[in-house]
Protein backbone atom coordinates (compact mmCIF):
# COMPACT_ATOMS: atom_id res chain seq x y z
CA UNK A 1 0.00 0.00 0.00
CA UNK A 2 1.45 3.36 -1.03
CA UNK A 3 1.31 6.55 0.98
CA UNK A 4 -1.31 7.87 -1.43
CA UNK A 5 -3.69 4.95 -0.72
CA UNK A 6 -3.33 4.90 3.08
CA UNK A 7 -6.39 6.61 4.60
CA UNK A 8 -5.47 9.69 6.61
CA UNK A 9 -6.45 10.01 10.26
CA UNK A 10 -5.18 13.58 10.56
CA UNK A 11 -7.03 15.61 13.23
CA UNK A 12 -8.71 12.48 14.57
CA UNK A 13 -8.36 11.24 18.15
CA UNK A 14 -8.18 7.46 18.53
CA UNK A 15 -8.17 5.50 21.80
CA UNK A 16 -6.18 2.25 21.68
CA UNK A 17 -6.45 -0.17 24.58
CA UNK A 18 -3.68 -2.61 25.38
CA UNK A 19 -1.33 -0.11 23.75
CA UNK A 20 1.77 -1.11 25.69
CA UNK A 21 2.58 -4.23 23.69
CA UNK A 22 1.51 -6.63 20.96
CA UNK A 23 -1.34 -5.69 18.65
CA UNK A 24 -2.23 -2.61 20.71
CA UNK A 25 1.26 -1.19 20.33
CA UNK A 26 1.28 -1.94 16.60
CA UNK A 27 -2.17 -0.38 16.17
CA UNK A 28 -1.14 2.76 18.05
CA UNK A 29 1.84 3.14 15.71
CA UNK A 30 -0.35 2.53 12.65
CA UNK A 31 -2.86 5.19 13.69
CA UNK A 32 -0.16 7.70 14.63
CA UNK A 33 1.59 7.14 11.30
CA UNK A 34 -1.66 8.11 9.57
CA UNK A 35 -1.77 11.38 11.50
CA UNK A 36 -4.02 10.53 14.44
CA UNK A 37 -3.59 11.74 17.99
CA UNK A 38 -3.52 8.42 19.84
CA UNK A 39 -4.57 7.83 23.44
CA UNK A 40 -2.44 5.01 24.80
CA UNK A 41 -4.37 3.01 27.39
CA UNK A 42 -2.76 0.14 29.24
CA UNK A 43 -1.92 -1.28 32.63
CA UNK A 44 1.83 -0.61 32.73
CA UNK A 45 2.94 3.03 32.59
CA UNK A 46 6.52 2.14 31.68
CA UNK A 47 5.38 0.32 28.53
CA UNK A 48 3.05 3.15 27.56
CA UNK A 49 5.87 5.67 27.98
CA UNK A 50 8.07 3.60 25.68
CA UNK A 51 5.39 3.60 22.96
CA UNK A 52 4.91 7.33 23.53
CA UNK A 53 8.65 7.90 22.96
CA UNK A 54 8.62 5.74 19.81
CA UNK A 55 5.71 7.68 18.31
CA UNK A 56 7.15 11.12 19.06
CA UNK A 57 10.62 10.07 17.84
CA UNK A 58 9.02 9.11 14.52
CA UNK A 59 7.65 12.65 14.17
CA UNK A 60 3.99 11.69 14.56
CA UNK A 61 1.43 13.69 16.58
CA UNK A 62 2.07 13.70 20.31
CA UNK A 63 0.03 10.93 21.93
CA UNK A 64 -1.61 10.90 25.34
CA UNK A 65 -1.15 8.28 28.07
CA UNK A 66 -3.91 6.88 30.29
CA UNK A 67 -2.77 4.07 32.63
CA UNK A 68 -5.68 1.82 33.60
CA UNK A 69 -6.02 -1.70 34.99
CA UNK A 70 -9.10 -2.99 33.19
CA UNK A 71 -9.43 -5.99 35.51
CA UNK A 72 -9.87 -3.72 38.53
CA UNK A 73 -11.73 -0.82 36.90
CA UNK A 74 -15.23 0.13 38.06
CA UNK A 75 -17.94 2.39 36.63
CA UNK A 76 -16.38 5.57 37.96
CA UNK A 77 -13.01 4.70 36.39
CA UNK A 78 -14.55 4.38 32.94
CA UNK A 79 -16.45 7.61 33.46
CA UNK A 80 -13.21 9.33 34.49
CA UNK A 81 -11.56 8.10 31.29
CA UNK A 82 -14.30 9.64 29.13
CA UNK A 83 -14.33 12.88 31.13
CA UNK A 84 -10.55 13.22 30.84
CA UNK A 85 -10.63 12.69 27.08
CA UNK A 86 -13.39 15.25 26.71
CA UNK A 87 -11.61 17.81 28.89
CA UNK A 88 -8.09 17.41 27.48
CA UNK A 89 -8.68 16.48 23.84
CA UNK A 90 -12.24 17.76 23.24
CA UNK A 91 -13.16 14.88 20.93
CA UNK A 92 -12.96 11.14 20.27
CA UNK A 93 -13.26 9.69 16.79
CA UNK A 94 -12.61 6.02 17.38
CA UNK A 95 -11.62 3.18 19.70
CA UNK A 96 -9.55 0.10 18.92
CA UNK A 97 -10.00 -2.52 21.64
CA UNK A 98 -6.78 -4.54 21.68
CA UNK A 99 -6.49 -5.19 25.42
CA UNK A 100 -6.99 -8.88 26.16
CA UNK A 101 -6.66 -11.33 29.01
CA UNK A 102 -5.54 -14.81 28.01
CA UNK A 103 -5.15 -18.18 29.69
CA UNK A 104 -3.35 -21.01 27.83
CA UNK A 105 -5.62 -23.91 26.78
CA UNK A 106 -6.44 -26.46 29.47
CA UNK A 107 -9.30 -28.82 30.41
CA UNK A 108 -12.32 -27.15 31.98
CA UNK A 109 -11.77 -29.18 35.13
CA UNK A 110 -8.50 -27.33 35.72
CA UNK A 111 -9.86 -23.81 35.19
CA UNK A 112 -10.75 -21.57 38.12
CA UNK A 113 -13.65 -19.21 38.79
CA UNK A 114 -11.10 -16.46 39.44
CA UNK A 115 -9.55 -16.93 35.98
CA UNK A 116 -12.97 -16.92 34.29
CA UNK A 117 -13.92 -13.72 36.10
CA UNK A 118 -10.67 -12.06 35.02
CA UNK A 119 -11.12 -13.20 31.41
CA UNK A 120 -14.69 -11.92 31.30
CA UNK A 121 -13.87 -8.60 32.94
CA UNK A 122 -11.05 -7.65 30.56
CA UNK A 123 -12.32 -9.22 27.33
CA UNK A 124 -16.03 -8.36 27.54
CA UNK A 125 -17.00 -5.97 30.31
CA UNK A 126 -14.18 -3.49 29.72
CA UNK A 127 -14.91 -2.91 26.00
CA UNK A 128 -18.62 -2.49 26.74
CA UNK A 129 -17.92 -0.11 29.63
CA UNK A 130 -15.47 2.00 27.65
CA UNK A 131 -17.87 2.27 24.71
CA UNK A 132 -20.75 3.18 27.00
CA UNK A 133 -18.79 5.84 28.89
CA UNK A 134 -17.38 7.33 25.68
CA UNK A 135 -20.63 7.22 23.70
CA UNK A 136 -21.39 10.97 24.07
CA UNK A 137 -17.96 11.79 22.62
CA UNK A 138 -18.31 9.26 19.81
CA UNK A 139 -21.84 10.44 18.99
CA UNK A 140 -20.53 14.01 18.67
CA UNK A 141 -17.90 12.97 16.11
CA UNK A 142 -18.78 13.30 12.42
CA UNK A 143 -17.68 9.72 11.72
CA UNK A 144 -16.92 7.50 14.73
CA UNK A 145 -15.63 3.94 14.53
CA UNK A 146 -15.23 1.24 17.18
CA UNK A 147 -13.24 -1.91 16.46
CA UNK A 148 -13.39 -5.00 18.65
CA UNK A 149 -10.81 -7.76 18.28
CA UNK A 150 -12.38 -11.21 18.43
CA UNK A 151 -10.80 -14.64 18.31
CA UNK A 152 -11.40 -17.72 16.19
CA UNK A 153 -12.13 -19.94 19.21
CA UNK A 154 -14.76 -17.48 20.37
CA UNK A 155 -16.35 -17.60 16.92
CA UNK A 156 -16.15 -21.40 16.78
CA UNK A 157 -15.53 -22.76 20.31
CA UNK A 158 -13.31 -25.79 20.67
CA UNK A 159 -12.19 -28.12 23.44
CA UNK A 160 -9.66 -26.82 25.98
CA UNK A 161 -10.12 -23.13 25.13
CA UNK A 162 -12.44 -22.75 28.10
CA UNK A 163 -12.98 -19.38 29.68
CA UNK A 164 -11.07 -17.51 26.99
CA UNK A 165 -13.33 -18.89 24.24
CA UNK A 166 -16.45 -18.19 26.31
CA UNK A 167 -15.34 -14.59 26.92
CA UNK A 168 -14.59 -13.99 23.24
CA UNK A 169 -17.93 -15.57 22.28
CA UNK A 170 -19.60 -13.12 24.67
CA UNK A 171 -17.67 -10.28 23.03
CA UNK A 172 -19.09 -11.36 19.67
CA UNK A 173 -22.61 -11.32 21.17
CA UNK A 174 -21.98 -7.80 22.51
CA UNK A 175 -20.77 -6.74 19.05
CA UNK A 176 -23.98 -7.96 17.40
CA UNK A 177 -26.15 -6.15 19.92
CA UNK A 178 -24.19 -2.89 19.62
CA UNK A 179 -24.17 -3.10 15.82
CA UNK A 180 -27.94 -3.56 15.82
CA UNK A 181 -28.45 -0.58 18.13
CA UNK A 182 -26.22 1.63 15.98
CA UNK A 183 -27.62 0.39 12.67
CA UNK A 184 -29.72 3.52 12.21
CA UNK A 185 -26.96 5.95 13.12
CA UNK A 186 -25.35 8.03 10.41
CA UNK A 187 -22.06 8.48 12.25
CA UNK A 188 -21.52 5.45 14.54
CA UNK A 189 -20.24 2.06 13.45
CA UNK A 190 -18.71 -0.97 15.11
CA UNK A 191 -16.80 -3.86 13.59
CA UNK A 192 -15.50 -7.14 15.02
CA UNK A 193 -12.24 -8.34 13.49
CA UNK A 194 -11.26 -11.99 14.00
CA UNK A 195 -7.58 -12.52 13.19
CA UNK A 196 -6.25 -15.81 11.98
CA UNK A 197 -2.90 -17.15 13.22
CA UNK A 198 -0.51 -14.23 13.64
CA UNK A 199 2.88 -13.67 15.24
CA UNK A 200 1.76 -12.14 18.54
CA UNK A 201 2.65 -12.55 22.23
CA UNK A 202 -0.65 -14.39 22.77
CA UNK A 203 0.08 -16.83 19.95
CA UNK A 204 3.50 -17.51 21.45
CA UNK A 205 1.78 -18.62 24.67
CA UNK A 206 -0.89 -20.76 23.02
CA UNK A 207 1.44 -22.37 20.43
CA UNK A 208 4.94 -22.23 21.98
CA UNK A 209 6.51 -24.74 19.58
CA UNK A 210 5.27 -23.08 16.38
CA UNK A 211 7.62 -21.64 13.78
CA UNK A 212 6.76 -17.94 14.15
CA UNK A 213 8.65 -17.07 10.95
CA UNK A 214 5.80 -18.66 8.99
CA UNK A 215 3.17 -16.38 10.53
CA UNK A 216 2.18 -12.91 9.34
CA UNK A 217 3.42 -10.07 11.54
CA UNK A 218 1.30 -7.66 13.52
CA UNK A 219 1.88 -4.76 11.13
CA UNK A 220 -0.59 -5.87 8.45
CA UNK A 221 -3.40 -6.48 10.93
CA UNK A 222 -2.68 -3.21 12.73
CA UNK A 223 -2.91 -1.40 9.40
CA UNK A 224 -6.30 -3.01 8.79
CA UNK A 225 -7.56 -1.86 12.19
CA UNK A 226 -6.25 1.66 11.61
CA UNK A 227 -7.96 1.70 8.22
CA UNK A 228 -11.29 0.92 9.85
CA UNK A 229 -10.92 4.12 11.85
CA UNK A 230 -11.36 6.15 8.66
CA UNK A 231 -13.74 4.05 6.62
CA UNK A 232 -15.22 0.59 6.49
CA UNK A 233 -18.36 -1.44 6.72
CA UNK A 234 -21.08 -0.89 9.28
CA UNK A 235 -21.63 -3.73 11.72
CA UNK A 236 -19.37 -6.18 9.93
CA UNK A 237 -17.77 -9.31 11.33
CA UNK A 238 -14.46 -9.51 9.51
CA UNK A 239 -12.49 -12.76 9.48
CA UNK A 240 -9.15 -11.19 8.66
CA UNK A 241 -6.68 -12.78 6.28
CA UNK A 242 -3.24 -11.29 5.60
CA UNK A 243 -2.72 -9.78 2.15
CA UNK A 244 -0.91 -11.96 -0.38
Amino acid sequence: MTDETIPSLRERVILVTGAGSGLGRASAHACAARGATVILLGRTTRKLEQVYDEITAAGHPQPAIFPMDLEKAADHDFDTLAQTIGYQLRRLDGIIHCAAEFEPPSPLGLQSVEAWQRLYKVNVIAPFAIDRACLPLLAAAPDASVVLVGESHGHQPAAYWGGFAVAKAALEAYFRIQAAEWAGSANLRVNLVIPGPINSPQRARSHPGEDKARLPGLGSLAGELAGLMSAGGRGQLIEWQPPD
